[in-house]
């Protein structure tokens, strides 16, 4: 390669024919390898009919795993469905370890890399002879592919036995890959990488035989991470200012790609579903992200990792669990809207589907997700709108039939985790959504999703008077932590002390003995409706007593009730009701935690009530003067944790979660001692 290459050589490439002459002889010899193929394996057409039947199968699978018995306006027809897969020609992928049309744009590269060769030797001599002398590899560049290591054996892909793969194999891709963006390289490794996921698969035609794990793991990571740098290389996705991309633009060279890199994809689904490598998953999950902006225009390949993603994201480790969602929040930043529309629905769906049954080991899983989600329906108010409607319409439609039912069925309907996940999920969506700081990053503009704060705080009222029994108390208490969020986040004033009230008064109430019993304490965090055995025993009166207070002065210190220039007023009604209960319960000795709590409470609540009185004694303002009051409660929000419910409650929550990381620990066999 050292020689100069010649007059007539250099200006036949300047004129623009000769990428014209290597395409011609290029589909000269493709043609020629097909009949080759043809006259050697008579049944390999069949074959290949076979496979694509298979994989219309798998895609049928897909669909019917995202139904939903039970759904009402917002599920999809089965018209939807059929529609949607319809797919495009570039969904019908050739698995032949072929793909030689790639090699075309590389020797187009490699002729404009020996013509810069060329021109080197001529611009700057001393340079050229230092590449002779250190660099003799990239002046031997072959751009007619004949350097590869193994010529052209794994395009066929239907010899008896095939080539073992070696690491020096992977290492010479990857040299290539590196140093020359080689397309040529980058379509063996990706044949190889099909070979690695489908190697323990029986009938299957593979390239290479992989019989090494350190070689398996090279290959693997190698495809994964060098492939989107190639494909950046080649061909730019665009990336729009507010976070979400286009495809690449319909150029000769994406249009020869697009074929083996949604092949290359589908090998990928293929593995975070077959692998139970934790780390390779992730690497996995991490490394397709960035090759979604290049398949968003095929709908088969969207639904299938959309479903594997979110199977992963349900299940599994954290890690794993945050890779998949990250994966699922790149698919949802496509400009196609139909994309998010599929990614917001089939989320709701999987997370619904996850919360049937709750337990210590699986709340913080189950946290996990809804606050995840949450930021998904966060992206982009006018289409999450749309679906959170529709899904608090059906709450709404589930608590109106067991009303008008009232049976033990209907009942169950609406008393379920999933009924008071979703009413949680919702309150995390909308309180995200309509939060003062995410106002101020629209420019001050409300977020569309407000209109559905008083809906849904009409359904979970509307729960919690259903049932107003003491066993149905652990599932109020969930409606209202939710609520508690929701108004807390929002600055919606919403009355939640006449649902507190009544179970703290309850606990109060001197009219029997509790019953004895050696229960441990009920964990509220995981239980929505109390177990027969502790109904009217000191313990489960003790815990309800200690949740009721501690929420009711957590929303009593609350900025949209904290802030408010009528606080005083508010609270009389509501330290007349407890000092009269508190009253009642003076003669019963079975009742002295109860009380002390509720004692300490109403303290703090008169402190603080006077805490509002001294700072508003300046104001010269009358009631009737919005934006005056607007004006002092805004100022006063900032304070409302330095008054003396909001110091009460900042103890009680350290206190609380001190206590839970305790249990925590124990739980996992640390052997930490339990202390109050």
């Amino acid at each position: 390669m050292g020689k100069k290459a010649a007059k007539s050589t250099r200006k036949f490439a300047q004129s623009g024919q000769l990428k014209k002459a290597i395409q011609a002889r290029r589909k000269h010899q493709e043609i020629k390898r097909k009949a080759d193929k043809r006259k050697s394996r008579p049944g390999k057409g069949k074959a290949a009919d076979d496979e694509g039947e298979e994989e219309g199968d798998v895609e049928l699978e897909g669909k019917e795993d995202f139904s939903h018995e039970g759904e009402d306006d917002n599920d999809m027809s089965a018209d939807d469905l059929a529609a949607d897969g319809d797919e495009s020609e570039d969904d019908d992928i050739s698995e032949d370890g072929s793909f030689a049309s790639v090699d075309a744009l590389d020797d187009v590269d490699g002729a404009a890399h020996m013509l810069e060769l060329s021109k080197l030797a001529e611009r700057d001599p001393e340079f050229y002879k230092y590449l002779q002398e250190n660099d003799r590899e990239l002046l031997d560049f072959d751009a007619s592919g004949k350097d590869d290591v193994i010529d052209n054996k794994d395009d066929e892909g239907d010899t008896e036995t095939a080539p073992i793969l070696t690491l020096a194999i992977v290492k010479k891709w990857s040299k290539a890959l590196l140093e020359q963006h080689s397309l040529r390289a980058l379509r063996k490794l990706l044949i190889a990488f099909r070979a690695a996921v489908h190697m323990n698969e029986e009938d299957e035609v593979l390239a290479w035989t992989i019989d090494s794990s350190a070689v398996y793991d090279k290959l693997v990571t190698t495809a994964l991470r060098y492939t989107p740098i190639i494909l950046e290389h080649h061909c730019q996705y665009k990336s729009l200012p507010n976070g979400q991309f286009k495809p690449p633009t319909q150029t000769q060279k994406w249009k020869t790609l697009q074929k083996l890199i949604l092949s290359y994809f589908h090998n990928i689904i293929h593995l975070m579903n077959q692998s139970s490598n934790t780390t390779m998953v992730e690497l996995a999950l991490a490394e397709s992200a960035k090759l979604v902006p290049y398949v968003v225009g095929s709908r088969k390949a969207v639904k299938e990792y959309l479903k594997a993603c979110l199977a992963l994201w349900s299940m599994g480790e954290d890690t794993v669990r945050i890779a998949a969602f990250l994966a699922v929040r790149r698919l949802a930043s496509a400009s196609d809207e139909s994309i998010l529309n599929m990614v917001l629905k089939n989320t709701y769906l999987v997370l619904v589907r996850s919360c049937k049954t709750t337990a210590a080991h699986s709340l913080p899983s189950i946290n996990l997700m809804k606050n995840s989600a949450s930021e998904v329906y966060t992206m982009n108010d006018t289409a999450a709108y749309q679906h959170a409607f529709g899904y608090i319409r059906q709450l709404a439609v589930h608590l109106r039939n067991s009303m008008r039912v009232k049976t033990k069925e209907a009942y169950k309907q609406v008393y379920n985790w999933q009924f008071v996940h979703c009413v949680d999920f919702w309150s995390i969506v909308l309180a995200r959504a309509c939060d003062r700081e995410a106002q101020l990053e629209r420019g001050g503009q409300e977020s569309e999703l407000k209109a559905l704060v008083y809906p849904l705080v009409q359904v979970s009222l509307g729960a919690i008077k259903l049932i107003p029994n003491s066993r149905s108390h652990p599932l109020h208490l969930h409606l209202l932590r939710s609520l508690l969020h929701l108004t807390r986040h929002t600055h919606t004033y919403v009355p939640l002390s006449p649902y507190l009230l009544p179970i703290l008064t309850s606990t109060l109430s001197a009219s029997s003995k509790p019953k004895a019993s050696t229960l441990r304490p009920l964990d509220f965090e995981t239980t929505i409706r109390a177990p027969q055995q502790y109904l009217k025993t000191r313990v489960y009166n003790e815990g309800l007593a200690e949740e009721s207070v501690f929420l009711l002065a957590a929303y009593l210190a609350s900025p949209p009730v904290h802030a408010s220039l009528a606080f005083p007023e508010l609270v009389v009604p509501l330290t007349t009701t407890l000092r009269k209960a508190l009253k009642a319960s003076k003669s019963s000795s079975w009742k002295a935690k109860e009380t002390s709590l509720t004692k300490a409470l109403v303290e703090r609540i008169e402190e603080s009530a006077k805490w509002v009185e001294t700072k508003r004694k300046g104001v010269r303002f009358a009631p009737s003067a919005l934006q005056e009051v607007e004006r002092w409660e805004g100022d006063l929000t900032n304070e409302v944790e330095d008054s003396p419910l909001g110091r009460y409650v900042k103890v009680q929550t350290k206190a609380r979660e001190k206590r839970r990381q305790l249990v925590e620990k124990a739980r996992e066999g640390e052997g930490e001692v339990l202390e109050e």
